[in-house]
């Protein structure tokens, strides 16, 4: 069956950039909504409602950031970008909006809701049989994919949004943050504590510390005296600085940001017309009309004021927006409290006041207080609040494009809505040390690449609360899969570096963090390969073995890439669990980068013994994956040699890419790829490289195993890149 895109037009939508690669006859031609045949459509005066009646082997996947596993039935959602720090099953929005969803049943039909305001998604919760949406407004665009797979139906939606974002190469190593690195002294001691317990890292991160009272674009002189001295400095330890970008902008006269966007007409305004006040960290600031052309330009050229000091990549955070109060509603908020002095606080009155302490922040009621200029007409936030997050990132992509336009500089954010995913990646937010966050990090991943986002991750560890040595090393064993591999921790909380545990504990997470330095030819090579063709770099199994009905509830175990899957242990004191094997894999059962421990295991169902040391890596039939050297820094690798390990039962074919890893040359097709052949010849076993002529690799092991747990081995150069490997053990003897 050919995937096919129906388009459907509601009134008259915003345009919000989601969608840019659409056929123009499409385009230009939309259907209208009562055509939209799978849904029953109430139009009413200010809502529309979508009704979809599930047959009973449907399953809805997909919505990005959320709180839910893979099949999301039986859920309640609300798409509207939130500042959501308690991450608990029962929260029903966090910090991205990601319409896109995929009805798997009879048929496969995927859809995305192009709406930038709030929407209610009961996708089963109060009547089993109804998919019901509640759409905030009766202006909006509907994309609906038919296709014959879901992977089909995914591919096309990726297609339709645009190539992904690009980090540097950099910005697949190791990263450690923590909110309260307050001075340079307390950099200068995580850098060579990191490098005295010989652990990588690439970067480490500036909170909101490391700004003159919380104002954006400058830099506390006091904490940070010399702070262009400071990050050479840093950069001779190989390290690079990431400071964090926040989205309100503090109110104070002689403020030169302040000033120059009070004379540009750059803040959002209240309905007088006067800029909209809110309070954030530094107390009263005003919003950046980031709907704005010229306010993005703007503020994506104050970017400068850090890359002319040496900075190569930036976070940022606050932008759904975040509100902690407005001046309005914390002056009823103090009313009522000088109301409630006057009697004794009963249950439903002390109830009463402190739901008006929580009331304060992120009310609905402030974001329909303020406007963005769209053209030359207001349109009220909540309208529009999905997208602010987005055009902070595109403002800040589009100023970092103009500073170096050849230059890939490192940025994600916390707010995001479809089509965000071309400026920037993501990271989940402010979770917790808990194991059910270990659980949810890999529930997340798959949907956000569903959604476009590739270069994401979880603060390993967890942001809140205390971490445990167990916690530590189970997430990291997670996390060194993912994209964005960061440990971010909330002041307050306990030292979770690597070197702040026993010394078991940080030899463990040092072997750990170095395994993730050798999978960087792998990693690097599938991210590029997902956003070059357009498909997820990370998957549930349900993607590629969609005729299994057992995969249908299985959301713990991942695809990673072409060739390999993951079953991280995500419960405390385990050392093994269940793994289903929808084939027969390759087991790797790894405690560092040396390859001792391969087996085969059959399809079904397995219990896998993994010691808090050990990652389980299961290689697909016919497969291989690429190992590199380890080093301090992504930089460091030698790129001379590489291990090959590969599950041979007809032929490997592989092409492993890498570019320059700093440029967007990769954009005009400028990439490496060292192709690889492994193929049975009778009895013999033949290995075959085509080297890439501008790429420095030179010697590659190859090690296989075939299906009846024979192992073989040998080396290619490129003055031999044809051998016979040799049989070295039978069964792992």
């Amino acid at each position: 069956m050919e995937t096919t895109i129906f388009y459907y037009r509601q009134g008259m939508p915003i345009e919000t950039g989601a969608i840019i690669e659409l056929e123009d006859s499409i385009k230009r031609s939309p259907k209208r909504l009562e055509e939209l045949s799978a849904f029953d459509a109430v139009i009413e005066v200010e809502t529309t409602r979508l009704i979809y009646h599930f047959e009973k082997s449907d399953m809805v996947l997909g919505f990005g950031e959320t709180m839910k596993g893979l099949d999301k039935r039986g859920s309640k959602l609300v798409s509207f970008c939130s500042d959501e720090p308690n991450h608990l099953p029962s929260k029903e929005s966090l910090y991205g909006a990601h319409n896109f969803f995929v009805i798997l049943g009879e048929k496969t039909r995927g859809y995305f809701i192009d709406f930038p305001g709030e929407i209610l998604f009961d996708v089963g919760f109060e009547d089993k049989n109804i998919f019901n949406m509640v759409i905030q407004g009766v202006d909006f665009d509907i994309y609906e994919i038919q296709g014959d797979s879901l992977k089909a139906v995914v591919h096309k939606f990726l297609s339709l949004i645009g190539e992904g974002y690009v980090p540097p190469k950099w910005g697949f190593g190791y990263q450690q943050c923590r909110w309260s690195y307050e001075t340079a002294d307390d950099i200068r001691r995580v850098a060579k504590a990191m490098r005295a317990a010989d652990i990588p890292c690439d970067a480490i991160y500036l909170d909101i510390d490391y700004m003159e009272r919380f104002k954006d674009f400058t830099i506390c002189d006091e904490k940070f005296p010399t702070f262009e001295n400071f990050v050479r400095e840093l950069r001779d330890l190989d390290f690079k600085l990431v400071p964090i970008i926040d989205a309100g902008v503090k109110i104070e006269s002689g403020y030169d940001v302040y000033e120059e966007g009070i004379r540009g007409n750059h803040f959002c305004v209240d309905e007088k017309g006067l800029p909209f006040v809110a309070a954030v960290w530094p107390g009263l600031v005003h919003f950046p009309d980031f709907l704005n052309d010229d306010t993005r330009q703007w503020f994506g050229d104050k970017y400068e004021v850090l890359t002319r000091h040496g900075i190569e990549g930036f976070w940022n955070d606050m932008n759904e927006p975040a509100i902690f109060y407005t001046p309005e509603r914390l002056k009823a908020f103090y009313a009522h409290v000088e109301k409630s002095k006057e009697k004794a606080l009963d249950i439903y009155s002390f109830f009463e006041l402190t739901g008006e302490v929580r009331g304060l922040a992120n009310s609905m009621a402030d974001y329909k207080s303020f406007y963005h200029r769209v053209g030359d007409t207001l349109v009220r936030h909540d309208k529009v609040h999905n997208l602010y997050g987005y055009n902070m990132t595109r403002s800040a992509y589009q100023g970092l494009e103009k500073i170096d336009p050849d230059k890939r500089f490192l940025l994600f954010s916390r707010a995001s809505y479809i089509g965000m995913h071309r400026y920037g990646g993501i990271w989940m937010g402010d979770n917790g040390s808990w194991w059910e966050h270990v659980e949810l990090t890999m529930k997340m991943l798959p949907a956000l690449n569903m959604c476009g986002f590739m270069y994401a991750g979880a603060d390993t560890g967890g942001f809140q609360h205390d971490a445990d040595s167990e916690l530590m090393i189970r997430w990291n064993q997670l996390s060194i899969f993912t994209p964005l591999y960061r440990n971010h921790a909330a002041m307050g909380t306990r030292d979770q570096e690597p070197y702040a545990f026993d010394e078991e504990t940080t030899a463990t997470l040092r072997n750990v963090i170095g395994l993730r330095y050798a999978l960087i030819p792998y990693l690097y090579s599938s991210y590029m390969k997902a956003v070059k063709k357009r498909v997820p770099y990370s998957a549930n199994l349900i993607m590629a073995y969609d005729k299994d009905v057992r995969v249908r509830e299985i959301e713990d175990q991942l695809l990673i890439g072409d060739s390999l899957m993951i079953a991280p242990i995500y419960k405390q004191n385990r050392s093994g669990r269940m793994v289903y094997l929808p084939e027969d894999m390759l087991l790797w059962t790894s405690s560092s980068k040396e390859v001792s421990n391969l087996r085969v295991v059959k399809q079904g169902d397995r219990y896998i013994d993994v010691a808090l040391e050990e990652i389980a890596l299961f290689i697909r039939p016919n497969q291989a994956l690429a190992l590199g050297a380890v080093a301090d820094t992504v930089g460091a690798i030698n790129a001379e040699t590489m291990t090959v390990v590969g599950f041979l039962c007809d032929g490997i074919e592989m092409s492993l890419y890498d570019d320059d890893g700093s440029t967007k040359a990769y954009k005009h097709e400028q990439g490496f790829d060292t192709k690889i052949w492994i193929k049975k010849h009778g009895d013999d076993i033949v290995a075959r490289m085509a080297f890439c002529e501008h790429h420095g690799l030179m010697q590659v092991k190859i090690i296989v195993m075939d299906g009846n747990g024979v192992r073989y081995e040998g080396a290619v150069t490129r003055e031999t890149p044809s051998i016979s490997l040799e049989k070295v053990s039978w069964n792992g003897k």
